[in-house]
């Protein structure tokens, strides 16, 4: 649930990309933070443990506006992909305003991607949340690759909400920016849904 600091005049809303294993959820972040303006930004912020690394920074989308004179600060988290980090997983959807669920597009990674959504819908409903009631877009990562599984596939199997749903090479860049321009676009027309207009 988003935070207003008044003093600051901002409205901070929180982003969790989450998704399998190596699906690609922190090079979206690095990309990101590597293409945003320095004075737009701020530290990235990485929290290793010895097979997994959680990354967390904030940014300030300048171009976005504002929300009855309030400035909207964006903070994205990755979540750790393994299952053992479960407990990290819970704690980092605290508070979320946004998902991005990062799937890998290779064939062989479809079961891992649907153990994984299938436990964002576990986590978040333990947080009071419910999937379907949330600002949600999905993330088809490593298009690039020649065991990608084609969309439609990827579509069925996965996005049974029809949820915006974008391709992306996220180590180049490709549909990194289209992704979070979309849930960033969901996150506020849900704020001023709630703040009246």
């Amino acid at each position: 649930m988003s935070f207003i600091n008044y003093l600051s005049r901002e409205i901070n809303c929180k982003l969790v990309y989450y998704g399998p294993g190596l699906c690609g959820k922190t090079t979206n972040l690095q990309y990101i933070y590597n293409k945003t303006a320095p004075d737009a930004k701020g530290k990235m912020i990485s929290l290793a443990t010895e097979q997994e690394r959680t990354l967390f920074f904030d940014f300030l989308p300048i171009s976005l506006g504002e929300i009855r004179g309030f400035r909207t600060r964006f903070h994205l988290y990755t979540v750790p992909g393994q299952v053992f980090y479960d407990a990290s997983r819970k704690l980092i959807l605290k508070g979320v305003d946004g998902v991005i669920f990062v799937a890998d597009s290779q064939i062989e990674r479809m079961e891992a991607n649907l153990e994984s959504i299938e436990n964002l819908r576990f986590n978040l409903s333990e947080q009071g949340y419910i999937l379907e009631k949330m600002p949600f877009v999905i993330q088809y990562n490593k298009r690039d690759l020649p065991s990608a599984a084609p969309v439609e596939e990827l579509r069925q199997t996965l996005n049974t909400l029809g949820v915006p749903d974008f391709e992306a090479i996220a180590s180049s860049g490709e549909g990194v920016f289209d992704t979070l321009k979309a849930i960033t676009k969901l996150v506020l027309t849900e704020l001023k849904r709630g703040s009246g207009g």
